[in-house]
């Protein structure tokens, strides 16, 4: 099957139509960030940088961290951004994008989310690092592909059963992470837990200013949701998406959190640059151990 022209945009130069980039501009191994001045912060400890482009807010470097070849992007804020990355990223790798036809041979992708995140969990503090086991879609984006043999209905029920959680929003998903990233990004320095991934920053996340939440209540039954030994012990608003079409891809995702708040007890990190710089470090030098 031939993939049409306005499915799949490209730019004068060949390169994706949003990324500004072409195959060969991307390493197997990408790190994920939401702020596109954070790129430069990560990329400062490459060795070598071999390519740099930028397209509103969708910034790309890609260059070497002690001999891996690596590529950092900046993805901007939110599920339907995350839509857009993670699309067009599996088509640079996984479509001839002259021919416009699928390849035979899968490419996979190890992409790594290192962002900022507040805990909802009193026992996990500020400055912390949180490694997300699972992601709780509540922002309903993922339902506009086939999900269901991705998603955890066990936990997923019990959230809405737990949360009262109305009918009129998009049904809850749950997605785990790549057990091979995992495995390789965790340590005795971690906290493992579900992320929660909202659409919004205001009222999806609770918070209020001069408009009333459809359910006033709901932080408070997040906060308190356990499913064995899961807990949901933060909220963001990307984690989710990069699960969700990572796995209907067939690429490999793991997000690791900078806990610079804890909404539990109130608190904020004095030195929140310096949580995310060792977060960085940490997770750089983990993906090349």
């Amino acid at each position: 099957m031939t993939i049409q022209h306005s499915e799949l945009i490209l730019n004068s130069d060949g390169s994706i139509y949003h990324l500004n980039l072409r195959p060969e501009h991307i390493a197997t191994d990408i790190i994920f960030v939401g702020d596109q001045y954070r790129v430069d912060k990560i990329t400062n400890h490459f060795d070598h940088i071999e390519f740099s482009t930028q397209k509103r807010e969708f910034k790309t470097t890609t260059g070497t961290y002690k001999g891996k070849r690596l590529s950092v992007i900046s993805t901007g804020i939110g599920p339907d951004n995350i839509d857009i990355v993670l699309n067009e990223l599996d088509a640079l790798v996984n479509i001839n994008l002259e021919t416009r036809q699928i390849k035979e041979n899968h490419t996979a992708l190890n992409i790594v989310r290192i962002g900022t995140s507040g805990s909802l969990q009193p026992n996990i503090p500020v400055d912390s690092f949180l490694l997300s086991s699972h992601a709780l879609d509540l922002n309903g984006m993922l339902h506009s592909y086939q999900v269901d043999a991705i998603s955890h209905p066990d936990i997923e029920q019990e959230f809405i059963n737990h949360t009262g959680w109305s009918s009129k929003k998009a049904t809850p998903l749950v997605i785990k992470n790549s057990s091979l990233l995992e495995k390789r990004l965790l340590s005795n320095k971690v906290y493992l837990g579900i992320t929660a991934t909202a659409g919004g920053f205001y009222g999806p996340q609770g918070r209020v200013l001069r408009l009333p939440l459809q359910d006033a209540e709901l932080n408070k039954k997040i906060d308190s949701f356990k499913f064995k030994e899961h807990k949901i012990t933060n909220l963001e608003m990307e984690t989710s998406a990069i699960y969700g079409l990572s796995k209907l891809l067939g690429h490999n995702a793991a997000s690791m959190n900078a806990i610079i708040a804890n909404r539990a007890n109130g608190t904020f990190s004095k030195t929140p640059k310096k949580t995310v710089e060792n977060l960085i470090i940490y997770t750089l030098n983990k993906l090349v151990e």
